[in-house]
């Protein structure tokens, strides 16, 4: 999994509450056994019509936002099903980063195994950050983990909070799996001393 550390990005709004996964991504898109390629479906109700129109109005079908890295909307986000192919997509379109004021907790704990770091912030910072975005094409955020902060180019200056072990993860590029590679000699030296039967 790839480290992160800062990271300086657009900003994308979807000023909805409630996103659920399955508008992150539709059921009909979860036969891939990859983790790769469902960021191309990303939202894919709101960013097309039913003929395969694009749908100008949605903000990742705007050029303002192309290329965007973060990902800023409102309260409960990624609830619904459990699905993990929900961060997938948001980190296969680009995303490194959500915020909002609140996470389903199973989409808020599959964001750290991918490598998306999940800001919460209040209401009235998410607001103030929509507001930032809309009347400033092109906005960026800087996002520094290692002193767990925001900063734009306009003299904005957000703490956040983070569970230091969840923010030595992302630091350190490690998942579930990378967390317990760091004990292969000792798995090793374990299975050595075992006798086959």
């Amino acid at each position: 999994m790839q480290a992160f550390t800062q990271l300086t990005g657009i900003v994308a709004p979807v000023d909805r509450v409630n996103v659920d996964t399955d508008a992150i991504i539709p059921k009909q898109f979860l036969k891939r056994i990859e983790r790769s390629g469902f960021g191309q479906f990303l939202f894919f109700e709101w960013r097309w019509d039913e003929k395969g129109n694009v749908i100008p109005e949605f903000s990742l079908n705007q050029p303002r936002y192309q290329g965007s890295s973060v990902l800023l909307s409102r309260a409960n986000f990624g609830c619904g099903s459990s699905r993990e192919h929900a961060p997938w997509a948001i980190l296969d379109y680009g995303f490194r980063v959500v915020i909002a004021p609140s996470y389903a907790d199973i989409f808020y704990n599959n964001c750290f195994k991918n490598g998306i770091l999940p800001i919460r912030l209040s209401e009235e910072q998410v607001e103030e950050l929509f507001q930032r975005t809309q009347n400033n094409e092109g906005y960026e955020l800087n996002v520094d983990l290692e002193n767990k902060k925001l900063s734009d180019n306009y003299g904005l200056e957000i703490q956040f909070d983070l569970d230091e072990h969840r923010r030595q993860f992302l630091l350190q590029g490690l998942d579930d799996i990378g967390l317990t590679l760091q004990h292969e000699d000792k798995i090793s030296a374990y299975e050595a001393s075992r006798v086959a039967f």
